[in-house]
């Protein structure tokens, strides 16, 4: 069996996810989320953009898989004091129980102590259970990991950008996930590179565009890295996730492939935080050499 079909603590909560998640903002269908959970992928993020579809899917699936599933829901609000009501809101549209993690969106910093009360008091209702961060701020990361590592950070998973162009969280946090000892889980999307990865037109000469399967792989082959977001619109791009977990890891000869079209690729585009890490990329290096 592929090491990638075992699931995974999620940090210290006792929640065992799949190694791929599944993101509701490219809508879909229903009966294709459904089918997902059925074929093992356990953890749902109704985020960025949150699809009636999704929903639905969420609401039939917890009818009789309610305590296998783990549900995130996300927040971008920079006010602590509108987090409560957002969620509360979330939770009346998403026609759930409750959910399993809030997420503090694409965080440059780390958030104030405010966050983690409104947390705690949403905790105490029974109406999320975790805590987790995302950040396009690489930098930033590994001052959580040693917070956790010291018991003084609520945020059992981080979630943050990597993918065969965007890779300069190898030098900037996975040096500083710990091998073993309390650390939160960490999970990575744009896999694809917001499809550039897979498109032929944006390929170099002579190479052909990399299969959505393996820009999952190559991110799940990370040893750093636990899961893996994917946003399928439809049944053939959940295939393709699907038939990453089923493959497993990357062969040297095919993350040597997707490295070299991601330097290529990370030369054709201005760095899109380069306050926040992509300045300083590895892939720049790469591309420049």
């Amino acid at each position: 069996m592929s090491e990638f079909l075992e699931r995974r603590e999620i940090g210290k909560t006792g929640l065992m996810s799949s190694r791929l998640g599944i993101g509701s903002t490219f809508n879909a269908p229903t009966h294709v989320i459904e089918d997902a959970f059925h074929r093992g992928i356990n953890y749902l993020y109704w985020g960025t953009v949150r699809q009636p579809t999704f929903a639905q899917a969420m609401v039939n699936l917890a009818k009789q898989h309610r305590d296998d599933m783990i549900i995130t829901i996300q927040s971008y609000s920079p006010d602590a004091g509108t987090i409560q009501g957002e969620v509360e809101e979330a939770l009346k549209a998403s026609g759930v129980d409750r959910f399993d993690f809030l997420l503090l969106g694409n965080r440059s910093a780390v958030p104030s102590d405010a966050f983690v009360e409104v947390f705690e008091r949403l905790r105490d209702r029974d109406i999320v259970r975790f805590m987790s961060l995302s950040s396009h701020n690489r930098p930033m990361l590994p001052q959580l990991l040693d917070l956790y590592a010291h018991g003084e950070s609520p945020y059992e998973l981080l979630m943050l950008r990597y993918n065969g162009v965007h890779r300069g969280a190898e030098k900037d946090v996975f040096p500083f996930v710990p091998d073993s000892g309390p650390k939160p889980s960490i999970m990575t999307y744009t896999a694809t590179r917001w499809g550039h990865l897979v498109d032929p037109s944006k390929m170099p000469d002579g190479e052909a565009p990399v299969s959505a399967r393996d820009c999952y792989r190559y991110s799940m082959s990370h040893a750093a890295i636990d899961m893996v977001l994917c946003g399928p619109a439809n049944a053939a791009q959940m295939d393709e996730a699907i038939a990453a977990m089923e493959r497993g890891p990357l062969e040297p000869d095919e993350r040597e492939r997707i490295e070299r079209i991601g330097a290529y690729l990370y030369g054709q585009y201005a760095p899109a935080y380069p306050d926040q890490g992509d300045a300083e990329d590895v892939s720049a290096g790469l591309a420049a050499q």
